[in-house]
Parts: structure tokens; sequence; C-alpha cells
């Protein structure tokens, strides 16, 4: 007795299958996020404070490296801040 084996199901197409996918891909999603570990409200504080932080001193290195370039500019090379007018 030979085994009919069921031909590959095509994939549907239109309105119908759109909607079928878009189902699909939410319930996907859905048990992905139940898979994650969320942070607790002291770890995104700590994380945010850090953050902070960090931007703070960077704001304040690129601000004193751009004094100290412009100084040295200013020093060396006249001509770039001097007036066009001649």
């Amino acid at each position: 007795m030979a085994v009919v084996a069921n031909p590959p199901a095509e994939p549907a197409t239109g309105a119908a299958g759109l909607g079928k996918r878009l189902v699909t891909f939410y319930q996907g999603v859905m048990v992905e996020l139940r898979k994650v570990t969320w942070p607790d409200v002291p770890q995104v504080r700590q994380a945010t404070i850090a953050i902070i932080i960090f931007v703070v001193i960077l704001a304040a290195v690129i601000s004193l490296l751009d004094v100290v370039l412009k100084g040295v500019l200013v020093k060396f090379i006249p001509s770039l801040f001097a007036g066009r007018g001649a």
C-alpha cells in the first residue's frame, strides 16, 4: 500500500493571509515578551542616574576641549577669527 504525502501548503494570499500572518506574528511577539526579565524600579533609577552623570561629565569634557582648542587656534592662527573686511 502506497503512502500519499500531502503537498506542502501554499502560503495564504490576500487579506485573509495577511490577517493570519499578523496574528501569528503578534502571538510570537507576546511569547518572546514573556521571556524578558524586566528591571525593577531601583535598577531603572540607578541606571538613569548613572547615565545622567556620564552625560554631564562628557559634556564638561567636550566643553573644556572646545575652550582649549579655541584658545590655541586664536593664539596660533589669529587670521581664522579676524574680520574678512580688508
